[in-house]
Parts: C-alpha cells; structure tokens; sequence
C-alpha cells in the first residue's frame, strides 16, 4: 500500500530524516524491492512505493553513530513474511539514548517474537558507542506465520544483574554507577558486575539492569552522557527497574509499544503493562491506519494496564 509521510520530526531540534532513519528508509526498499520519492538527509516528506519482499543476505551501514536497532525494527517484521530466510548485518550505534539498545532486543523483545512462531538470533560483534559508533549486529531470520499469543503473567523473578560497562573511559566511572544502584536495589553482591571494553570501542559508558522472569526479562539502561552523574544515571535507571518489579504486570514501558505491531500482524494478541507511553498510543494509531487492528488499553484494577490488539 502507497504512502506518504510528512512533516517528518517537525518539532525535533533538527527536523527531516537524520543518517540512521534515511539508513532505515533505504533499508526498507532493498529489502522490498521499492522506490521512494524525498529519501535523503533532512527531508520532510517522502511517499513510499511498495514492491515485493525478498530474502537475502543484507548488509546496511548507517555511517555514523545511529541506532542499528531503529533499522533492524523496520525491516524486521516485513522479513518475517519473506520467502525464506535472511541474513542481515547493520552497522552504527548498538547503545544509542532514546532507542532499543542491542540487549534490549536479543534479551526483551525478540525472545517474544521467537514465541510466536519465527526464529531470530541476533548477536553483537562490536559495540558501538555514541557519538563514534563503528559497532556492528549480525541477525539470521527464519520466517513463520505470527500465532496470536497471550502475555498475562511474567512468572517467577529467576535473576537480576547490573552491568557497569566503560569504553576508553576511566572505570572508575563504572564503579561510582555500581555503588550508587547497589545503594537503591536490594539485589545480591554477585549480581553487580564491572566490564572494560577495548580502547578502540570507546569512548563510551553504559548501565544494563537485568530483572528475568520465567515469561520475558526486562533491560532498563542508563546510557553515560555529558553533564549527567554516574550516580545520577545510576539512581534514575535503578528507580525505573524498581518500578517496573513492584507491579504484576508483563510488559514494561518499551516493550510495551515493540509488542503491539507483531501482535497486529498475528491478527491478534494481549499483554498486561504499565501505563501506555505515547509512544505505544501513536504506534496504536498508526497500526491502525495501516492495518485496520485496533489496540486497546484499560486500567488494571490495582496496577497497570491491559492490552488488547484485535
């Protein structure tokens, strides 16, 4: 089906495509044979058209420091209709603010599209950090048809970690990061872990708290950046990771809104969460105007939400 989208992050500080959606837009037309009108940096339109998917051997390169989880999102679910399996490789950022870093998806997300019928395996080559990048992801997709699932209940906590990891960055760092979530979380001595990565990697600073559950494992992440704390990037990661583990509910705040396309293109799906993010609202939206699903959210009695993809 055609389209055309406009004022394309009209309200950002600089509006248009940035490298790593243009990367994602050219992505989608290799992978589907298509054409797009108004694909280049900084453009605020673009109509898309349309052609047939085909599975392959695929290798996009972002060339700067952006998310390679944005365009792995969007060429994945389109590749899990293809004709047979593909191998993907992306390069640019692999733990990027304000979108799904590479753990995220191998440990959260794509676990759960595996239980739906496909097979995704994701590994991680080379980290990449913001602003350098340079990291690379390597994904291998069987397709499947998407089966209609239900995600009521996470189960039983089985582990919890924290992992301080620095890249060409003093660790010290990472240290004050460990003391200052180990001061929030009552988690055992042996779940806070320090790594160090390769000069060549860096520089780069991230916090990952791990809380898995027999159902799904949620990631919170604290990404190291300019003018904020070790101890407050610490503090703020351990309260979401906190708030999320206080609640009954399946489905963290970013999952949330990851769930709700496969679920549409399984015809359709359920899960419990917390309070839906406008990111999960819009997403809903656009679903909706795509495919004709409608994605319900009501209030849990107690906590959380419901949500209903039909």
């Amino acid at each position: 089906e055609p389209f055309r989208i406009f004022n394309i992050r009209a309200k950002r500080q600089r509006p248009g495509l940035m490298r790593q959606h243009l990367t994602a837009v050219e992505a989608a037309c290799q992978i589907g044979q298509s054409s797009c009108d108004g694909a280049a940096v900084g453009s605020s339109e673009i109509t898309f058209h349309p052609g047939s998917i085909k599975a392959d051997n695929y290798h996009f390169a972002i060339g700067t420091a952006g998310s390679t989880g944005l365009v792995l999102q969007t060429i994945l679910m389109p590749l899990l209709f293809a004709n047979g399996p593909s191998h993907v490789v992306l390069e640019g950022g692999t733990q990027n603010p304000a979108s799904p870093p590479f753990e995220f998806l191998a440990r959260t997300f794509l676990p759960l599209v595996n239980r739906m019928g496909p097979k995704v395996e994701i590994r991680l080559v080379r980290h990449g950090f913001y602003p350098v990048g340079g990291g690379r992801i390597e994904v291998d997709i069987t397709p499947a048809p998407l089966r209609p699932v239900e995600f009521a209940d996470r189960g039983a906590l089985q582990k919890v970690s924290a992992t301080a990891i620095v890249a060409a960055l003093s660790p010290e760092i990472a240290k004050r990061e460990l003391v200052a979530a180990q001061a929030i979380l009552d988690w055992p001595d042996d779940a806070f872990e320090l790594r160090v990565l390769d000069q060549e990697l860096g520089p780069g600073n991230v916090l990952l708290l791990e809380a898995a559950y027999e159902g799904v494992t949620e990631v919170m992440t604290g990404f190291g950046q300019m003018r904020v704390s070790a101890e407050s990037l610490a503090r703020t990661a351990a309260q979401r990771i906190i708030g999320y583990m206080k609640g009954p509910v399946f489905a963290g705040p970013y999952l949330a809104d990851q769930l709700l396309l496969p679920m549409a293109l399984a015809g359709r799906g359920q899960f419990t969460t917390v309070k839906p993010s406008e990111h999960a609202r819009t997403a809903a939206t656009v679903i909706e105007r795509f495919t004709g699903r409608v994605c319900r959210f009501a209030p849990r009695a107690g906590c959380g939400h419901d949500v209903v993809v039909q």
